[in-house]
């Protein structure tokens, strides 16, 4: 399937189900600050004029807005705003920061980390569902990880039967609560909507596996249809022996090793990247089934990362152009700003 090369309408983040108070920090930051004009504004955030000038109204009212917007949040809306200016995104999203501030060589520390970052952007990639589910019919296309299971654990209060969830990559893999199977089946269930999957290992033993298994029809239809969604959220993998990778035992330490020496430092959605945002000619790219990501270019691909550990694989993701959304934990989000401008 070829690339459609031709100009999207803005990624929005849809957030008209949250509370005034959120609504109205937000609203105000970007008109007053990040230099939006309503309509602008109003794209962004998924409202309509009407109500988007009523919290600008609302906020002056209550005081919020002097030369600067007088809430706790601001400074994360700052970081957020730098991050989708420098990798040119149409929206980032940062939970509130963790307070983890040095966990460099303390693996313990880099861990708790990580699993409350999971936790807080699960929740948070949740919210940012739920406000496109409660659009109407959909197709969302979803990849696999600790912290897309997160997105399904707290997915709640919406019901759309016109969902449909469908994997991005071969979904049988040894027993996870993470593997794509699982997790699209999780968001169907709680949505009441439809869920699909790959029905084949997610890498094969061999490239002629491969080629064999990814020729099966009912694997050429499910990709076809991961390939026409609306809106893919996906995560991504940091090549190392704490990664996803090797936790269910799908690459050897050899493969691992072999794949770093080549400037591997990250994965996602089956395909290996350099830091500079490169896709890697590598063995295991011709192994994997999964979506052309090529395919996925221009399109509303979001991207969840929570965890300092990931930073590195990342900058590499969002420097291949691929990503148009990111939602990431704050405390990631600060160091990830900080890399924007290096001394």
């Amino acid at each position: 399937m070829k690339s459609d090369t031709r100009k999207a309408a803005p990624l929005s983040i849809n957030i008209a189900h949250e509370s005034d108070d959120a609504l109205i920090v937000r609203t105000a930051w970007l008109y007053y600050m990040a230099g939006l004009n309503q309509e602008e504004t109003a794209t962004k955030l998924g409202l309509h004029r009407t109500r988007v000038n009523r919290l600008l109204a609302e906020a002056r009212e209550r005081g919020l807005v002097t030369i600067t917007i007088q809430h706790e949040s601001a400074q994360e809306l700052a970081t957020e705003q730098e991050i989708a200016q420098f990798y040119g995104l149409d929206f980032c999203l940062a939970t509130p920061l963790i307070g983890f501030e040095d966990v460099a060589g303390n693996p313990a520390l880099l861990e708790a980390q990580g699993l409350i970052a999971r936790r807080a952007v699960g929740s948070a990639g949740a919210n940012f569902l739920r406000g496109k589910l409660a659009q109407g019919p959909i197709t969302v296309g979803i990849s696999w990880g600790r912290t897309l299971e997160q997105v399904a654990l707290h997915l709640s209060g919406v019901r759309n039967p016109e969902a449909r969830f469908v994997s991005l990559m071969g979904s049988l893999t040894r027993n996870s609560a993470s593997n794509p199977f699982e997790v699209v089946q999780a968001l169907a269930a709680r949505t009441g909507g439809e869920g699909h999957f790959i029905p084949v290992p997610f890498i094969a033993d061999s490239k002629a596996d491969r080629d064999v298994l990814a020729s099966q029809r009912s694997v050429v239809e499910a990709i076809a249809l991961a390939e026409n969604a609306d809106l893919y959220i996906v995560s991504l993998g940091a090549l190392s022996e704490r990664s996803s990778l090797r936790r269910q035992n799908m690459l050897s330490p050899e493969e691992l090793q072999e794949a770093v020496a080549a400037g591997a430092v990250c994965d996602t959605m089956g395909k290996l990247f350099a830091l500079d945002g490169r896709p890697l000619e590598h063995d295991i790219n011709n192994r994997t089934i999964a979506v052309n990501i090529e395919a996925l270019r221009g399109r509303d691909v979001v991207l969840l990362c929570g965890g300092i550990d990931k930073i590195d694989a990342l900058e590499a993701v969002l420097r291949s152009g691929l990503i148009r959304g990111l939602i990431i934990d704050g405390d990631t989000a600060r160091l990830l700003a900080q890399r924007c401008h290096p001394v």
